[in-house]
């Protein structure tokens, strides 16, 4: 595998986990970021997710410190250039995604990889902001949060991606000791596409007074053995995210089982978002014991 130097595009949660994987397991990592701060918060928040797996024993303190030393932080796309691949992690905008990969097809060299993180995203109206040669080396790395203790990533080909590159990737992915499973470019891709209707179907059945939140959770767990149920997961991946992912797959598939339910957009309005937010189907006040929330 030709793959020795890593860009990632975004220090956030996402953008964090998968630099930290990338140097972790031997590569030379740039990560670009919008500010000075941002870069440091997310090499900070590497540093210290790395500590708790030198404190666990999982890595040793030498291992910590040679993975920091393979990351560095930028504000300048122009330090890419060099990359033999870029994973974008930034905010889920298509238009701006768009912006920076033309942006960068005009700065990198001709072999380089494009990546996108996206979990819902058109990885087919991503490259048609490059060139006719990058659209064949454009392909979508769709990772789990958290990264480094979630195993999938989803690979994803368009209907030009180059075989080599697909193969590349997917050999990138594993070498970061990670479980790949490979989907074509439909909106949701795997998880997604099989995972957004179960937890619109739960809020279907909490507003059609069907059965209690609690009820729908502890139906899920108990009768399905699945380590959460559908109502807190949906409170752990964000109300407001699930409602956006839904209705780009309502957008491209135009099928009910898609469609956001109309208690799920009045709880976006509300600010309703989940945990991130303190309340969600269930209230965070108290965090180790959240309580199902009265929903009229």
């Amino acid at each position: 595998m030709s793959i020795k130097k890593i860009g990632v595009l975004g220090a956030g949660l996402m953008g964090a986990g998968i630099a930290q994987v990338a140097a972790a397991s031997g590569y030379e990592v740039t990560i670009v970021e919008v500010s000075d701060e941002l870069i440091k918060k997310g090499l900070s928040g590497i540093e210290k997710s790395l500590a708790k797996f030198a404190e666990k024993g999982t890595i040793t303190a030498e291992q910590k410190g040679a993975a920091m030393a393979r990351l560095r932080g930028t504000t300048k796309l122009e330090e890419l250039a060099g990359a033999d691949i870029i994973i974008e992690a930034i905010i889920e905008n298509l238009q701006i995604k768009r912006d920076t990969y033309a942006k960068l097809d005009a700065l990198c060299k001709p072999d380089t990889i494009f990546a996108s993180n996206t979990s819902s995203l058109s990885i087919t109206e991503m490259m048609t902001a490059t060139s006719a040669e990058r659209q064949r080396r454009f392909i979508g790395m769709h990772f789990f949060n958290p990264v480094p203790l979630m195993k999938l990533v989803e690979v994803i080909r368009t209907i030009l991606t180059d075989e080599d590159v697909y193969a590349e990737a997917v050999a990138l992915a594993e070498s970061f000791g990670k479980t790949v499973v490979r989907a074509g470019d439909k909106t949701g891709f795997i998880v997604n596409r099989l995972l957004v209707p179960f937890m619109l179907d739960a809020i279907r059945t909490l507003e059609e007074g069907l059965a209690s939140i609690e009820d729908i959770d502890n139906g899920m767990k108990l009768g399905c053995n699945h380590p959460m149920g559908p109502l807190t997961l949906t409170d752990f991946v964000g109300l407001d995210t699930t409602y956006y992912i839904a209705n780009i797959m309502f957008d491209e598939f135009k099928e009910k089982r898609f469609a956001p339910p109309p208690l799920l957009k009045r709880m976006v309005q509300a600010g309703l978002y989940g945990r991130k937010s303190g309340r969600g189907f269930y209230d965070y006040s108290d965090p180790k014991n959240p309580k199902p929330m009265k929903l009229a």
